[in-house]
């Protein structure tokens, strides 16, 4: 049975657009532009000598849409000012940054780089890895053996650099999506984006990354219908027109996210850590509250699907492992990352979290939560200026 005819009053999924306009295709079209071989423009970029992707971390196309006086030149990307085009794309499943980040850098779906949620089980291993904080260490380079694609435009003769926090410089997560050519390390604000623009000022093929996680932390913390974050999306959207107004001649500067966000009330949480249906047969479990992974005892995951289904079945799409890879929801899934994901796997369409008070007390406390399949979460922006 399909998730349609399981779930007959749900919205349809999105299925991410993994090869035809998922976040994962930014950065191969991007190195594609700027004549690095072997690589597929399919988003359609203009070639051009000097490339800027400006990340900002929590920046969801709905969310931009529904703010448009606090990012007034955000704003003006979306119809396609600057001689530039503003449109959507996917993020992929989930709709996380440990995830995005991951098919961002590798411009691969979470399938293939095996990043497949906040935290998932290492097989054969009875505990979760939260790969955000890369705890339990497991090499990095084990764990997700492709190159990033930073790596490789390096290699090819792009000069590439990485400007952001100091913190991420040697994270396991910059080294297993995002390395490559040289890092930069600047404070937030007019200093990172002085960085970048110091970068782009050698002779071409020249490719930039920069990231802002400012806004992602304030809706996390206060919501995204919050003072906190607009404030934090002004502050964005001033820092991007600093850049482009400064743009040297021949450079194309792209702005994304990696999710986007929504609030879910404290009374809208179903708290697996205090409910006897949902826990019972359950090893471990993974994800986050809006995209989980359920590990099954063994011998109970059919057992822990229907219960699940029949539960949530006013509220979440819940399938089987097998069912989420057959309709797409992680891309081609490689044989080395099948077990990372859960026996069962649940993702709210309506705006509730799937919480664990007890394991999970920090998590279960933010506002703004992400991970689904919604549009809220899973689009994100592509909008451009070419200078």
């Amino acid at each position: 049975m399909s998730a349609a005819d399981r779930y007959p009053e749900a919205p349809p999924v999105p299925v991410p657009r993994y090869g035809a306009g998922a976040l994962s295709d930014l950065l191969p079209s991007v190195a594609a532009s700027l004549g690095m071989p072997g690589e597929a423009n399919v988003l359609g970029l203009r070639e051009t000598e000097r490339a800027v992707v400006f990340l900002i971390d929590g920046l969801g196309w709905e969310l931009l849409k529904a703010n448009p006086d606090w990012a007034p030149f955000l704003i003006s990307l979306v119809p396609g000012a600057w001689g530039g085009s503003g449109r959507p794309l996917t993020a992929g499943f989930p709709a996380t940054t440990a995830t995005s980040l991951a098919s961002f850098g590798t411009g691969l779906p979470p399938g293939a780089h095996g990043l497949l949620g906040y935290t998932v089980a290492i097989p054969g291993d009875a505990r979760l890895m939260n790969q955000l904080r890369w705890d339990p260490y497991v090499p990095p380079r084990e764990w997700q053996p492709y190159p990033p694609l930073m790596e490789r435009a390096a290699a090819a003769g792009i000069t590439v650099a990485q400007v952001s926090d100091p913190m991420f410089e040697h994270t396991p997560l910059t080294q297993v999506a995002l390395q490559g050519g040289t890092y930069v390390g600047c404070p937030v604000g007019e200093p990172r984006v002085r960085g970048v623009l110091d970068q782009l000022a050698g002779p071409g093929p020249v490719l930039v990354y920069t990231y802002l996680s400012e806004l992602d932390k304030a809706g996390h913390g206060n919501g995204v219908d919050s003072d906190a974050w607009r404030v934090e999306l002004a502050r964005a959207d001033g820092l991007v027109r600093l850049l482009a107004e400064q743009l040297p001649p021949g450079t194309s500067l792209y702005v994304t996210a990696d999710h986007g966000m929504i609030d879910v009330p404290m009374a809208d949480r179903i708290d697996v850590d205090t409910d006897p249906e949902l826990s019972a047969g359950v090893a471990l479990l993974g994800g986050e509250g809006r995209a989980r992974h359920v590990y099954a005892v063994p011998g109970a995951a059919s057992d822990v699907l229907a219960i699940w289904q029949d539960v949530l079945a006013d509220s979440c799409w819940v399938l089987s492992r097998d069912e989420a890879i057959a309709a797409g929801w992680f891309g081609e899934v490689e044989d080395r990352v099948y077990f990372r994901i859960g026996d069962v796997v649940a993702a709210p369409w309506a705006d509730v979290a799937i919480v664990a008070t007890h394991k999970e007390p920090n998590e279960s406390r933010m506002v703004g939560l992400h991970g689904s399949m919604t549009p809220a979460e899973q689009l994100v922006p592509l909008l451009e200026v070419h200078a």
